[in-house]
């Protein structure tokens, strides 16, 4: 903060705003306070973050000089703090940061996707991707948000005669990203077989990320996960986003990957009980397991078509790589009905719209999203669905299945229309996947969720629960409980529970964030709307460019947007902060993407802020917004001030 003036003296600000090109995205469619129980365990390095460990080993790993290459990638001068740029090194690039007078360097794309990060957010030590939200330390390369599971690889920085220079590994420059070091179990084969440490019913991201950080933690004892799924931990939001992905593709971590890290996964097995007083699970092939410390995280099951027919062969609920697979084949020049406007519904409506010869969307609103998004958007998105060759069945429902041989042929809508279907695919919602918790001693409300605390714990000491089947306090709606069925979110619950079984107390704080592809484009969304009574857009929604701010009362809780990268990681910051983004605020927001850079003389009458006389109002809030709220460059002459 600059000194006082005894004088209003003018002094310049300059704030510029960079805003990133039309980027076509690669996106391939595209605890309770107590002691742990566990605490106590015998672990395997250190109880943090691995970041000193990380580094030694990758020095141990890379020490030959001819393993690394150095460059002169700028002058001091090029980069202002707060800045962030894409440097060329020989054989790839990277991602430069100046904060606080220093400069680091870290893998230039997100781990998740491929994003390039430089058109992302860069705020407090962190820097947030544009496309989904992750979010990773400039300082360590760690992700402290999520999705996705690996972390940027760290490169050294120093400067010489006002050059600054990096000096990076040739195999982490390629791969852009960096696994966190994991400890392993160190006595595996003292365990009976049916006694183990911990627990993992579900092997979503919420059940891969708990293992992961608690063998990331130095968590040495036994890990099993449990799931009904026939695969490895693939990445299931493609499913509906791409169909004809192959298991291969969509895995997330390979078989060697458990194997070395000693996460023990069982597939294809069912917990059909627990008995928390014993801390048992049975399964449904009899086999039963004594745990220390469990997770419930096996996520949901599709709400069931209650009609005769229903389990026809060529319907389907979407439920495996397989099932994606076989629609895309059967639907290839033929007929699809869509069952459900839900975002499933429509993420596959849109990928068989080139590949069917009809594709049917029927739907029991009037427009699809309109809970969710609301109905200007949800109207938009139709639109361009119907520009699609898409046709809808809004405010109806299925009342008869026809088919012959065992085949759909036919699905007869309530209004007595009769569709043709060669494949029909059931969107119409899901349901929590814990019919196996009665008489288990652990807290279920009315619609099957688990109720749990910040610190993902139930009602039973030692059980946790995280992912599509829980209801949490949200800190950014003051501790509502709601539940929030991201991606993301699971991730992130995942590593609260394991955190918290380590007895490091860590409570959830992160902002919800999700997205959705549909020919091509990509709807971004931060916060948690639920209630929303006003929808304020910007842009242009027949153009399909336009951010939507979604507002309850005079405060803004969710934000949506449509090619207006990256201002929903942008809002999802100030949502982290805690900061409060009102109603009046929202013009500001689109007002800095329209100028690009702003320059006005104006007058100090204070340490800290400018005088705004004569300038227009549009200006003066849209700059005054900037520096409070938006990370800006500020070049100030004669006085500086934050």
């Amino acid at each position: 903060m600059g000194g006082c003036l005894s004088k209003p003296k003018p002094v310049e600000v300059k704030v510029e705003v960079i805003i990133p090109e039309k980027d076509k995205e690669k996106e391939s469619m595209s605890p309770n306070g107590k002691a742990s129980p566990i605490a106590h365990c015998k672990t395997n390095g250190s109880a943090k973050h691995h970041s000193d460990e990380d580094k030694s080993f990758q020095q141990n790993l890379y020490r030959n000089p001819r393993d690394f290459v150095e460059a002169t990638v700028c002058h001091v001068k090029d980069l202002e703090n707060g800045q962030m740029r894409e440097v060329d090194m020989p054989g790839g690039k990277v991602l430069l940061i100046k904060e606080n007078g220093e400069y680091r360097a870290v893998s230039h794309k997100c781990p998740h996707y491929g994003a390039p990060l430089v058109k992302g957010v860069l705020s407090d030590g962190r820097v947030r991707c544009p496309w989904h939200g992750a979010c990773f330390s400039t300082a360590t390369g760690d992700i402290e948000d999520f999705p996705g599971l690996d972390s940027l690889a760290k490169f050294q920085v120093r400067v010489e005669k006002d050059k600054v220079i990096i000096r990076a590994n040739k195999q982490a420059l390629q791969s852009q990203k960096r696994m966190k070091s994991m400890a392993k179990c160190a006595s595996l084969s003292s365990y009976s077989p049916g006694v183990t440490s911990v627990l993992i019913i579900g092997a979503g991201p919420a059940g891969l990320v708990c293992a992961e950080t608690l063998r990331q933690e130095g968590f040495a004892e036994r890990i099993i996960m449990c799931t009904l799924d026939r695969h490895l931990p693939y990445d299931k939001p493609k499913l509906s986003k791409s169909l004809e992905c192959t298991v291969d593709q969509l895995t997330l971590r390979s078989k060697e990957f458990f194997h070395q890290h000693d996460i023990e996964l069982l597939n294809e097995k069912e917990v059909v009980s627990l008995d928390t007083k014993t801390k048992m699970a049975t399964f449904k092939d009899g086999f039963r397991l004594e745990f220390r410390n469990l997770l419930i995280a096996p996520g949901k099951t599709p709400k069931q078509l209650n009609l005769k027919g229903a389990n026809m062969e060529n319907i389907f609920y979407l439920r495996s790589p397989e099932d994606a697979n076989w629609i895309a084949k059967l639907a290839s020049n033929k007929n699809a009905v869509i069952v459900g406007a839900s975002f499933v519904g429509m993420e596959v409506a849109a990928y068989l719209a080139e590949k069917a010869h009809s594709v049917s969307v029927i739907g029991v609103e009037d427009v699809p999203f309109k809970k969710a998004l609301g109905e200007k958007v949800g109207r938009a998105i139709m639109k361009m669905f119907e520009n699609n060759r898409v046709k809808f069945y809004m405010l109806n429902e299925v009342s008869e299945l026809r088919g012959q041989q065992g085949k759909l042929k036919e699905v007869v809508l309530n209004s007595g229309k009769v569709l043709r279907a060669d494949v029909c695919v059931i969107g119409a919602g899901a349901v929590p996947a814990t019919t196996f918790l009665k008489h288990s001693g652990i807290n279920v409300d009315s619609k099957g969720f688990i109720p749990v605390t910040k610190t993902m714990q139930t009602n039973v000491s030692g059980v946790f629960a995280a992912g599509d089947v829980v209801t949490f306090p949200l800190a950014m709606r003051n501790n509502k409980k709601v539940n929030v069925p991201h991606w993301q979110m699971a991730h992130m619950q995942g590593r609260i529970a394991a955190l918290n079984m380590l007895g490091q107390v860590t409570e959830i704080k992160n902002v919800p964030f999700f997205w959705t592809a549909m020919f091509g484009k990509s709807i971004r969304y931060a916060g948690h709307g639920e209630g929303f009574d006003d929808v304020i857009i910007q842009g242009d929604l027949d153009e399909l460019k336009f951010v939507a701010f979604y507002t309850k009362s005079d405060e803004v809780i969710a934000v949506a947007s449509m090619n207006y990268d990256p201002i929903v990681s942008k809002v999802a910051e100030v949502f982290r902060s805690g900061r409060a983004i009102k109603k009046r605020d929202v013009e500001a927001w689109t007002e800095i993407y329209k100028k690009p850079q702003v320059t006005a003389s104006l007058p100090v009458f204070s340490q800290d802020r400018p005088s705004f006389r004569g300038v227009p109002d549009n200006l003066r809030f849209a700059v005054e917004y900037a520096l409070k709220y938006v990370p800006v460059v500020i070049q100030i002459s004669n006085c500086a001030f934050m």
